[in-house]
């Protein structure tokens, strides 16, 4: 029994000095063993921990791990690799400024490395930068790998593009099937356009660039909506050609007034139409203003009227003079009887009355110039023989002692030597000789005969666009 109790006194006696121990220790005493190396510190609010106590072999396994991504790079080959507590030191040599920046970045990024010292250098010997003459080898080598898909390419945009050309080439089929010449040709360059385009099209597809097409076309479309303000004029030129050639507001040798230019039509080209002046002088006007102009054509109804004014005196009775006139008019031959020559009072002057005196001429047989030229001769005659007199402008003369009077001997009395002699009286003619066939009203040919020569030369001819087939608008 007292064995017993000795024992359980010991034991107690144990227990209590082991728990005055715990208490008594410090609190680092209490962890466990923790290996060299092998404690860190963690860095709040970064992605990346730096060891306190890196392990013996942990440099050396950074820099085999870089030395062995950098062995599979050939720019790499002369760089050299230092590590020592996590900081990479590079040094050596590569061939361009980029792979200096490449080289940092890559060893950057290995597990366990803190900061990389960058103190690559570009390889300036003159062996290593002509490895560019190696790049072009390597790239003409493989442009010869290309070069029979290209060729093949080729040769199919060629193909379409002859087939475009040869459908196109069909002019008689062209000119059948369009109302003019003018537009057949535009049809056939759509056709050849048309057919070209897509052979490059189709060309760049089978060479892998459709990128390049669709900026190719991308540009087109920027630089065809340029094009189309800056030849905005040209377009419209264009475009009245167009119109003009379908249209066919004349024909050729017609006498015309576009705005305030007359001739004759010589040809209708796809940029201007040709005039021959009265003159005999060519005369080019755009389309653009021909399509927008008032056109009166003199030649489209073959008669036509000319008229003229008279004045008698205001004492004279104007219907006589008139019906006299009018008679006048009707017995010349070259004046049509329908419609029927006519008269009539325009105005009542402070001295005269004003008659205008109109008739038909048939242009065909007689010059519209010539007949109104004789006509007005006629009617003159005709009314001075029959006592109408045809006035001149009154002027009334005052004389009064504001007048200044002329200085002496300045002034002298007229003699009778120096008065006017009288001026013979004129000829009188007899009616009856008034528009006899002596009277040469032909129509003038000269004009007409200038343009006809002028049409007939081929290199002109070739290009006008009027056609005598189609209905004048």
């Amino acid at each position: 029994m007292g064995s017993q109790l000795k024992a359980l006194n010991s034991f107690l006696m144990g227990v209590s000095a082991c728990l005055l121990l715990a208490f008594s220790a410090p609190a680092h005493a209490l962890l466990p063993d923790v290996p060299a190396g092998d404690e860190t510190v963690a860095s709040t609010g970064t992605d990346q921990s730096i060891q306190t106590s890196p392990a013996e072999d942990m440099d050396d396994r950074i820099a085999q791990r870089i030395r062995d991504i950098f062995g599979e790079l050939p720019a790499f080959d002369d760089v050299e690799v230092q590590v020592s507590k996590g900081v990479v030191d590079l040094s050596g040599t590569v061939p361009d400024a980029a792979a200096i920046d490449r080289a940092a970045n890559i060893a950057g990024r290995v597990s366990g490395v803190v900061t990389v010292e960058n103190a690559l250098e570009r390889d300036l010997s003159v062996q290593e930068n002509l490895s560019v003459l190696g790049r072009m080898s390597e790239f003409a080598s493989d442009f010869l790998g290309f070069l029979p898909l290209l060729l093949v390419a080729a040769l199919v945009a060629a193909a379409i593009g002859a087939a475009g050309y040869l459908i196109a080439g069909f002019a008689s089929l062209w000119n059948w099937i369009a109302p003019n010449r003018f537009l057949a040709d535009l049809v056939r360059s759509a056709i050849r356009f048309v057919f070209v385009i897509g052979g490059v099209v189709i060309a760049l597809d089978m060479i892998g660039a459709g990128a390049l097409l669709g900026a190719v076309l991308g540009g087109a479309g920027v630089i065809g909506i340029a094009l189309g303000f800056a030849m905005r004029d040209t377009i419209e030129n264009y475009v009245a050609s167009l119109m003009l050639s379908l249209r066919q507001p004349f024909r050729a040798n017609d006498h015309v007034l576009i705005n305030d230019q007359e001739g004759r039509v010589i040809r209708l080209t796809s940029r201007a139409t040709v005039l021959m002046t009265l003159d005999g002088n060519h005369l080019r006007i755009p389309n653009s203003q021909v399509f927008k102009a008032v056109i009166l054509n003199f030649t489209r109804n073959p008669q036509r009227r000319f008229a003229f004014e008279l004045g008698i005196d205001a004492d004279d009775d104007p219907r006589a003079a008139m019906s006299l006139g009018s008679q006048v008019l009707l017995d010349l031959p070259f004046v049509l009887d329908d419609p029927e020559p006519s008269a009539r009072v325009e105005r009542v002057g402070d001295s005269n009355i004003a008659i205008s005196f109109l008739g038909w001429v048939d242009q065909t047989n007689a010059d519209w110039s010539k007949s109104r030229s004789l006509a007005i001769a006629a009617v003159k005659q005709a009314l001075e023989e029959a006592g109408f007199a045809l006035p001149e402008p009154i002027y009334r003369l005052r004389f009064d002692g504001r007048t200044d009077p002329l200085p002496i001997g300045r002034s002298r009395a007229p003699r009778q030597a120096d008065a006017p002699a009288p001026e013979p009286a004129p000829k009188k003619v007899s009616p009856s000789t008034a528009g006899t066939d002596a009277d040469d009203v032909r129509p003038e040919s000269e004009i007409s005969d200038m343009v006809d020569n002028e049409r007939q030369t081929d290199a002109e001819q070739a290009d006008d666009l009027l056609d005598d087939t189609r209905p004048v608008e």
